[in-house]
């Protein structure tokens, strides 16, 4: 933060910045600048000097507009300050007012985790209308959603960029680029807000980048191609993507759908930690980093600023110099910047909340879905309700890329691993234990019936495996999965249906002596009774009835469960956001 900024933030009294809303019933922050701001370009902010309004008359019409809206008057002690002649005597005390939802939202979403955070501590202050202003937008079209549903589940992609904008950026990044996805956090809040999951991606996953439709500054669109085998960063920036090509890139390679995203740069990092006055990180032995200029001891410190940049940066000195564990080190940071947001020390500070505001938003790029403040308001709401010990942060599991050699220098997605992991979050699975809502309801399966019974064991399975929609190569991707990973031999691959006569489901049919096999099988695909086909056996290459299964457009993945998973799988170097760690 600048020293303007600092000295606007110091004049408010925020104790005659929170107005009633007459129509919510609430308190909202109505910060008032004491000083002439220029507004960022693009973006036009609302000024007392358009108007020739000095700063307490903006304050005293925006509270008669309020009450005009309800058609009560808000009465005259509550616009002015007391004369001198009345205030000379003995002080009138205000009774200490109990905080509001509105206040709570605002002090919890102050800031979640760092990048994460720069989100959560824009929508935190959406109560301050004149920080929309702060607040970038890009139109991503039908990547995302439209607008934000209180009711949903719903995923964010938090992304970083090495572009080096701002100034004192020089030497972070990499010169001349034009902004790619170097940091990425794809965050899950469930549906019922007891749970969040902030899964990390990493730069160098060998991806598919899928088709991206574009929107340019004259309001046509662009499809820029796709690109197979690239590097997840070069889904924003390289040849024009915006964040709306990344976050269908996370899609096509999760499945999980994107429905928001939220962009920073170098500058997030450097203004919300000085505005909360440093991070306290540990370290399990001292570091002296050539390249980000990072110096600190063994022990803990409180970093912020330009060395809590360089924290975040450096690579070569965690684990094997690669850009996992700096991942690894980079969320123990997360989880450390999240408690000091939510520190006493930081919530009873109107100064550092006003300060954490401004630094959100001037660092901070959001779709037009949620950039509005009444959007960022719910996102914040939201947030808030999500408990700490509940957050869990994890990376993509990865296998090092083949492709590469003996050097590697890139990943790709662990085929085995982590498709349940990606099931678990697009089904809204918690990764922490938490309370099942009484009132949550389990979805029924009308045939599960089919599924009870005695089961004949994997040995004995024999089943032709037929694809009959899904992508190409499925079938042959399921019979290596059955025989190598769960011992069911007796299986063959029966190749592929016309596409005339494609189906969207998937199905096992079985004769009427095959049912403890189905059932066998069944339970080990994750199958649902409604996939189960009583009929016909057929004849596999050995002469002996097999069954039929045929892989619809349902299929996610050799090894994924059809049905929603009920638990989330065990995931290697995840923690939780109460977590107290050393970077190593």
């Amino acid at each position: 933060m600048d020293e303007q900024d600092r000295g606007r933030a110091d004049s408010i009294d925020p104790a005659d910045q929170w107005v009633l809303n007459p129509d919510t019933g609430e308190y909202e922050l109505r910060l008032v600048p004491s000083a002439p701001q220029s507004p960022p370009p693009g973006a036009r902010r609302s000024d007392s000097r358009e108007s020739g309004h000095t700063p307490r008359d903006r304050t005293a019409t925006l509270e008669r507009e309020a009450g005009k809206t309800t058609g009560r008057e808000i009465p005259l002690q509550r616009r002015q300050r007391a004369k001198p002649e009345q205030s000379a005597g003995r002080r009138s005390r205000r009774p200490a007012k109990k905080k509001s939802k509105a206040k709570k939202a605002l002090i919890w979403t102050g800031g979640t985790m760092a990048f994460i955070l720069v989100a959560t501590g824009a929508a935190a202050y959406t109560y301050l209308k004149h920080l929309e202003g702060n607040v970038t937008t890009t139109d991503i079209g039908s990547a995302g959603k439209q607008g934000f549903s209180k009711d949903d589940a719903f995923n964010v992609l938090i992304i970083g960029t090495d572009k080096r904008t701002g100034r004192g950026n020089e030497g972070y990044g990499d010169k001349g680029s034009v902004g790619h996805a170097d940091t990425n956090v794809l965050l899950h809040v469930s549906k019922d807000r007891t749970n969040a999951t902030a899964m990390s991606i990493p730069r160098d996953l060998v991806v598919d980048i899928p088709d991206c439709p574009t929107k340019l500054a004259d309001d046509t669109e662009k499809v820029i191609p796709g690109t197979e085998g690239a590097r997840f960063n070069t889904s924003l920036g390289q040849d024009g993507r915006d964040p709306g090509c990344t976050m269908r890139t996370v899609e096509a390679v999760t499945g999980i759908p994107v429905d928001h995203f939220m962009m920073a740069d170098f500058n997030a990092v450097k203004t919300l930690t000085s505005a909360v006055e440093g991070v306290d990180v540990c370290l399990e032995q001292p570091v002296n980093d050539a390249d980000s200029h990072l110096k600190l001891p063994a022990g803990d410190s409180t970093i912020a600023g330009e060395q809590a940049l360089a924290f975040l940066r450096t690579r070569h000195s965690w684990g094997n110099a690669g850009d996992l564990d700096r991942i690894k080190v980079q969320q123990q940071f997360l989880g450390s910047l999240m408690r000091k947001m939510a520190s006493g020390d930081t919530l009873t500070s109107p100064t550092k909340l006003v300060s954490l505001a401004e630094a959100a938003t001037k660092a901070l790029t959001v779709d037009t879905g949620i950039g509005t403040v009444s959007s960022l308001k719910d996102v914040a709401l939201e947030l808030k309700k999500v408990p700490t010990k509940n957050i869990s942060f994890m990376t993509v599991l990865v296998l090092d890329n083949p492709a590469d050699g003996p050097i590697h220098k890139t990943v790709i997605v662990n085929p085995d691993l982590a498709p349940p992991v990606f099931d678990a979050i697009k089904n809204d699975v918690s990764f922490t234990e938490v309370k099942e809502p009484k009132e949550k309801k389990q979805e029924k399966d009308p045939e599960a019936a089919l599924l009870k019974g005695a089961k004949s064991g994997a040995s004995e399975v024999r089943v032709r495996v037929l694809n009959g929609g899904a992508e190409n190569g499925s079938a042959q991707r399921t019979l290596e999965w059955l025989q190598n990973k769960k011992g069911v031999l007796k299986s063959e691959n029966a190749g592929s249906l016309p596409d005339d006569r494609t189906q969207s489901g998937t199905t096992l049919e079985y004769g009427p002596d095959q049912a403890s096999q189905a059932r066998e099988l069944a339970a080990l695909m994750g199958l649902r009774g409604s996939a189960m086909k009583p009929g016909e056996s057929v004849i596999n290459a050995q002469g002996l009835a097999a069954m039929t299964l045929t892989l619809g457009k349902d299929f996610k993945g050799a090894g994924v469960s059809f049905s929603s998973p009920k638990t989330a799988p065990k995931v290697e170097g995840s923690s939780t956001a109460n977590e107290v760690k050393c970077a190593s």
